[in-house]
């Protein structure tokens, strides 16, 4: 039997989650399927001492605040107490333990499959972010079984590693975090270029009240857009290439004792290699090298060689050429704010409001072409 609703959400993060909050204001009939057991099962599954890079205050969705300190950072587990609160708040229709597995077109729109399970609908909501498997580079393999290897998707904490020498691969905001983390404990490199950090310590006084505010508010979420030069510009340098280091400076990791090696190209009698032939001796190494999309189970021709929606396939997550067809949560969506609490609210209620008018299968006008070439980051 297939279940009907005018529209589905897959997905329910805190992108799924805002874009339900949108659709019941407008009294729409929908329903959000994740494929967890609880809602804000990805955030508490992160490593125990990840706090968000933005405070209280710019870190919820619309509708809700944060209990305490607006200007404290949420931890990892307070974030996902949150969404779930927020879904629970708002009474929203989350199905948990339903994991989509296709979406095609239908007679009558869409068809999405969970399983034994198929639900039909004029919309389709894909409220994923672009990072979804871990990406390891392939001569990871070689390395001798006797080293501990893990995934920044599986750290947690350093009781996780044997005794010895740490390898942290990735000089990005979350291999610098995860650097300083086992530090404390273990002889530690961290393998990667340097990306560079922003100029003030958000944990300041400075930092909570202005700099942060003014990166999030103004710089990231008004300036860098796919509507302004600038910003398609940098989009495509931080597809590529990343953001600087917003919590961890270069002194911080020099204080904790963690040396900065270059990058990690290969392996040689079951070691790592770095730079052009350091080979380093050690017990475990820490995979801090990022995600790839995995769209795969979308039957649609809408993807590049990445996996990403082309470009520009969507704009700012509404797809012409498949009326009903919304993209919410991906990286730099439509600003570099979009993947973050900051901006996903103001992007879901864009496409929200687009499905709900009058005129909802006119197709806008591309507002930028580019590639895809190239966080899930904290926040």
């Amino acid at each position: 039997m297939i279940e009907r609703h005018d529209t589905v959400v897959i997905g329910g993060g805190q992108a799924g989650l805002v874009t339900g909050y949108y659709l019941q204001q407008h009294d729409e009939d929908f329903v959000i399927l994740d494929a967890g057991d609880r809602v804000g099962d990805p955030w508490r599954a992160r490593w125990d001492s990840l706090r968000v890079f933005t405070p209280a205050r710019y870190s919820r969705l619309p509708g809700m605040t944060y209990l305490g300190s607006p200007h404290a950072f949420p931890t990892k587990d307070e974030v996902a107490d949150y969404l779930e609160t927020y879904a629970e708040r708002f009474d929203l229709p989350v199905e948990l333990g339903v994991r989509v597995d296709g979406l095609e077109r239908s007679s009558d729109g869409f068809l999405v499959s969970a399983g034994d399970r198929q639900f039909e609908a004029d919309n389709v909501v894909v409220a994923m972010a672009s990072y979804q498997v871990p990406k390891v580079p392939e001569f990871a393999s070689e390395l001798s079984d006797d080293v501990v290897q893990l995934h920044t998707r599986d750290y947690r904490n350093p009781d996780q590693l044997q005794d010895g020498p740490v390898l942290v691969v990735g000089a990005g905001n979350s291999g610098a975090e995860i650097a300083l983390d086992v530090a404390t404990g273990h002889e530690t490199w961290l393998s990667g270029r340097d990306v560079g950090h922003v100029p003030f310590d958000v944990d300041s006084w400075f930092g909570r009240h202005l700099g942060i505010p003014f990166v999030m508010r103004v710089l990231f979420h008004r300036v860098l857009t796919t509507g302004t030069p600038i910003g398609r510009r940098k989009r495509s340098q931080m597809l590529s290439q990343g953001i600087q280091l917003v919590r961890v400076k270069p002194r911080d990791l020099a204080a904790a004792g963690v040396e900065r090696v270059p990058r990690t190209t290969g392996v040689r009698d079951g070691r790592p290699v770095v730079g052009d032939d350091d080979v380093l001796d050690v017990a475990n190494v820490i995979w801090c090298t990022g995600f790839r999309p995995n769209f795969s189970w979308i039957e649609l021709p809408i993807f590049d060689g990445k996996g990403q929606p082309k470009e520009p396939v969507h704009v700012r997550g509404v797809v012409p050429d498949q009326p009903g067809l919304y993209f919410v949560g991906l990286f730099f969506l439509y600003a570099a704010t979009s993947g973050l609490f900051t901006g996903v609210g103001r992007d879901a209620e864009y496409v929200v409001d687009h499905l709900t008018s009058k005129g909802r299968h006119h197709q806008p006008r591309p507002s930028y072409t580019g590639s895809t070439d190239g966080l899930a980051q904290q926040s």
